[in-house]
């Protein structure tokens, strides 16, 4: 059965972000974060491109994650570290737990102590052990692959990105890490300082524009596509969608898509959001598996026929109020993913 939605993936502006983003590495290594199923386009199917491109270390949140794409048979990294739960899996050897507590490393050490990562807070003060007790041998004996810490304003000119990147390098040669890895998408912006040994972009590689550097570079990947269900014409005046915020200022010729906030397409895009390249705006209210746009300017759209939603994140972050993150981690599991 052919679904009334599609997702166009571009695998090609996927794979050149990718190695524009290597480029921008300079002699650190480029891996991708692909947690979040992908970041919301396919996880598996974004990994296959990416180690086509040249990928070597990929990064997911969770064991459930890891389990999911452990028959690609690539190097995997489990961002969240190794609860008590996820031991048996972990045993396993399908991916390496980035260590992410003194429990966490308490543990991982009772069960052997294999090849790991360890992430240490530097100041964002979400998930990591603190520098100190790196210092004081917290870690000492374990065999580390990479030592990492993640920055929290990479993508605004902060004082605190050189804070994190001065008590981040300070670290290096205190552990047996074969590699140090702080940046992110925007910290790869921020220059060479940051790259480290290894860079470990998300958003930019789908799509996102976080910083201007990445303006002109970073290409769009998702785009999404909607079938209309119904052509009709509205008469001046009469209003269209849940609680009446939009009215006809003329006769309007409007289409009815299959496409809502279920899917992704939030209600932040209601009387904001555009189509057909800016030519046909989302009239009315966005509802849970519907909307509304104002085709006049397309006599020859009809009932069966596709739209293409403009949704380069940029743009579509500011029309709807939501992060570029959000719009993609969002998109659901009713459209067709098609790679091209």
């Amino acid at each position: 059965m052919t679904a009334p939605l599609r997702l166009r993936l571009d695998r090609h502006a996927l794979a050149d972000n990718w190695r524009a983003l290597d480029r921008m590495s300079g002699t650190a290594a480029c891996g991708a974060a692909i947690k979040a199923d992908g970041y919301g386009l396919g996880a598996s199917e974004v990994a296959g491109q990416l180690a086509a491109a040249g990928c070597r270390d990929f990064f997911v949140a969770s064991w459930a994650e890891a389990a999911r794409l452990a028959p690609l048979g690539l190097p995997l990294s489990v961002l969240h570290g190794v609860r008590a739960e996820d031991m048996p899996l972990a045993r396993q050897g399908i991916a390496r737990p980035v260590l992410n507590s003194e429990t966490q490393v308490a543990r991982w050490r009772a069960a052997g102590g294999g090849a790991c990562d360890v992430m240490v807070d530097t100041g964002i003060n979400r998930l990591g052990v603190s520098p100190a007790a790196v210092r004081d041998g917290l870690l000492d004996g374990l065999t580390i692959e990479t030592l990492i810490s993640h920055l929290a304003c990479a993508d605004e000119d902060s004082a605190m990105n050189d804070r994190q990147r001065a008590a981040f390098a300070a670290l290096a040669g205190v552990t047996g890490a074969r590699r140090m890895s702080l940046a992110n998408s925007a910290g790869i912006a921020l220059g060479a300082g940051y790259a480290f040994d290894l860079t470990r972009p998300g958003i930019a590689l789908y799509g996102g524009i976080v910083r201007p550097e990445f303006a002109g570079t970073i290409r769009q990947v998702a785009t999404p596509e909607a079938q209309v269900l119904q052509r009709r014409t509205v008469p001046a005046g009469e209003t269209v969608g849940y609680n009446a915020t939009w009215t006809a200022p003329r006769v309007t010729e409007v289409a009815i898509l299959n496409l809502g906030y279920a899917d992704g397409y939030v209600r932040g895009f209601s009387d904001r959001g555009r189509a057909g390249g800016g030519a046909l705006p989302v009239i009315g209210r966005v509802s849970m598996d519907l909307m509304a746009i104002d085709v006049t300017a397309a006599p020859n759209l009809a009932e069966g026929d596709w739209i293409t939603l403009d949704f380069a994140l940029p743009a579509a972050a500011a029309a709807s109020g939501m992060s570029q993150y959000e719009l993609l981690t969002l998109l659901g599991q009713r459209y067709a993913r098609q790679w091209g």
